[in-house]
């Protein structure tokens, strides 16, 4: 491939960093900027500026905030009682986005991994302990994915809480609506059963 000026080769490289982007999809990205009239590219860049001054970490739940504490945490129509604790703030728009919990959060911002040198510390655990202690929180719910990570932060979470006295609950894993059971992994299909309610 001929050489690339500079500057593009440098903005490739740097959206190539971005997750999910590969070689490929940063290269399209790069020169789809570059035939974008210069109001759209200072506009992007305009944006992420933006968001680095003014966006940071709620200090109570580690959510995404602009300012000291997130909207969810300064609304007084929440449950302050319940709280769900999740990997990350994607995780509270996606229950957000259902409507159904009137709770409050906990963002851990990762999950424990030994490999990765990821102990409790590092995301967040003993403020989440702190906080259940000092607000006397009624129900912990955890949130963390199904995958091998998410159940050993679960378990951890779940044995750290026990001896604070507040009930510890784990959403309910199991088929998606519309899914063939044929389809469906052991596990899932375990959790699906052993999760079932009456109707």
């Amino acid at each position: 491939m001929p050489q690339l000026p500079e500057p593009l080769e440098r903005l490739i490289q740097e959206l190539s960093r971005l997750p999910g982007i590969g070689p490929k999809t940063a290269q399209r990205l790069a020169f789809h900027l570059l035939r974008s009239d210069s109001q759209r590219a200072s506009s992007l860049a305009h944006a992420i500026e933006d968001v680095k001054a003014r966006i940071g970490y709620c200090e109570r739940c580690y959510n995404i905030a602009e300012g000291s504490l997130c909207a969810i945490c300064l609304s007084t129509r929440r449950d302050a009682t319940m709280l769900c604790v999740v990997e990350s703030p994607l995780d509270v728009l996606a229950i957000e986005r259902t409507a159904e919990f009137g709770g409050l959060y906990f963002v851990l911002q990762g999950v424990i991994s030994p490999i990765d040198g990821i102990g409790p510390d590092q995301i967040h655990v003993p403020q989440l302990l702190e906080r259940v202690r000092i607000e006397g929180v009624a129900e912990v719910i955890v949130a963390t994915d199904a995958d091998i990570e998410g159940e050993a932060t679960a378990l951890y979470l779940q044995r750290a809480l026990e001896p604070l006295g507040t009930k510890v609950t784990r959403p309910a894993h199991g088929l998606p609506v519309g899914g063939d059971l044929e389809y469906a992994d052991e596990l899932t299909l375990a959790r699906a059963m052993s999760g079932r309610r009456p109707f």
